[in-house]
């Protein structure tokens, strides 16, 4: 029987506070770390785990920890990614509101293990109960001891900053938020050098998601093979799914990695809507490429997605039913694309607005021949000749929506309107 333990507290009165948080055995897994493991038990300790980055890119968390260099002669930072700008997307959010302490207990076992004593939050400015509450649960941990100098008698330091941003999605990519932190425009840089040898100001930097950072004191506490239990071998662990879109029972669920997408649409969300099929569902936020309904029995795991030609990403589970034209929803995905490209290259750059235009030429009924060879040939050049992987997203998707829905495209050049409308 599956426990959750990530949104345990999340329907709990007063589940942001502190009582709350000590009353469930908040703040246990520090205490133990502290007491018991040396910084390089704690990073084998997540290695033996496997657990992968909740982000997007699923990259093991371990091994990225163990790549921060061992010498003084810089400080480390540890930077927890909560930016969470992909449409489709709130798992994050509901931790932080809910159970803020959750985070902060991960990011000081997080910090403890990579020997950093300063940690930022970079949480976007919209998540305003969310940033309170997370000024809030850190005041009340620093008033305990697990903040601050001398961590509950120890020898570990460490403090927690909030940075808000302001709204741009390219600050989920980590290196445009380290920038951002700085002050600077955020636009990706060129790696290498990566963050974990020269991230913020130039010093060694661990970067991760909320969700990531709140998976470490459960597997501290209930150990590693606790954790590779649940879920496939691979892409183990507890998973945060956001369910959105034309389904009957919208949320956020909490359930093992590799569920099959139809059970976690059709089960637990409940199907479509009265009187419609599901025509295709996005597994992991829109930069996610699409998959038709007859594929939905693939899992919902790093690996099996990769196979069937999409990702798992942020887990922005977005349901379209059998009403939605794909054109329009192909156009709003690449708008969006279009207006948060931070403009740093130029495939990215003008080629989402080439795209836009053509889009936007063959939904309003003025599509021409070749049109979709266009596109294709534009999708072509943006992948894999930017920075960052936004024009990627943004080309897979199209290209997703071309390749299973490309009769939808035809008509509307063909017959000049649109067969939804």
């Amino acid at each position: 029987m599956f426990e959750p333990v990530l949104l345990k507290n999340v329907d709990v009165p007063d589940g942001h506070l502190l009582s709350t948080y000590e009353a469930g055995g908040g703040y246990q897994a520090l205490a133990k770390v502290l007491r018991e493991y040396t910084p390089d038990e704690v990073v084998e300790l997540v290695k033996q785990s496997n657990l992968r980055g909740r982000g997007g890119a699923g990259f093991p968390t371990g091994m990225k920890w163990s790549f921060v260099p061992k010498r003084p002669d810089k400080p480390k930072y540890l930077c927890c990614n909560a930016d969470e700008g992909e449409p489709g997307t709130f798992k994050d959010r509901i931790i932080m509101e809910r159970d803020p302490h959750q985070l902060i207990e991960g990011l000081a076992v997080s910090a403890y293990a990579i020997g950093a004593e300063t940690a930022y939050v970079y949480i976007r400015g919209e998540y305003v109960t969310a940033i309170r509450r997370l000024e809030q649960a850190i005041a009340e941990a620093h008033e305990k001891g697990y903040l601050g100098t001398s961590v509950l008698g120890s020898d570990f330091n460490f403090a927690v900053h909030i940075h808000c941003g302001a709204g741009a999605y390219i600050c989920g990519e980590e290196t445009a938020m380290l920038e951002s932190l700085e002050g600077k425009r955020a636009q990706p840089r060129l790696k290498p050098p990566f963050p974990a040898v020269a991230g913020l100001y130039a010093s060694p930097t661990v970067i991760n998601n909320v969700e990531t950072l709140a998976c470490v004191p459960h597997i501290v506490m209930r150990g590693p093979h606790w954790f590779r239990g649940i879920g496939p071998d691979k892409s183990p662990g507890p998973k945060l799914y956001c369910l959105s879109g034309q389904v009957r029972k919208p949320g956020l669920y909490e359930l093992p990695m590799g569920i099959p997408l139809r059970e976690l649409v059709e089960n637990h969300a409940g199907g479509p809507l009265p009187g419609r099929r599901i025509k295709a569902v996005i597994p992991g936020g829109v930069s996610a490429p699409m998959i038709p309904e007859h594929g939905l029995e693939v899992g919902m795991d790093f690996d099996s997605l990769a196979a069937a030609g999409s990702m798992l990403g942020s887990a922005g589970v977005i349901v379209i039913d059998d009403s939605t034209c794909m054109v329009k929803v192909s156009t709003r995905i690449i708008e969006f694309f279009h207006h948060e490209s931070c403009g740093k290259c130029t495939p990215c750059r003008e080629g989402l607005n080439w795209v836009v235009k053509v889009l936007r030429r063959i939904e309003a009924g003025e599509g021409a021949t070749g049109d979709l060879e266009q596109l294709e040939m534009l999708c072509k050049g943006i992948f894999g000749n930017t920075f960052c992987a936004l024009g990627d997203g943004a080309a897979m998707g199209l290209r997703a929506a071309l390749a299973h829905f490309r009769d939808e495209f035809v008509t509307h050049i063909e017959e000049r309107r649109c067969p939804f409308h």
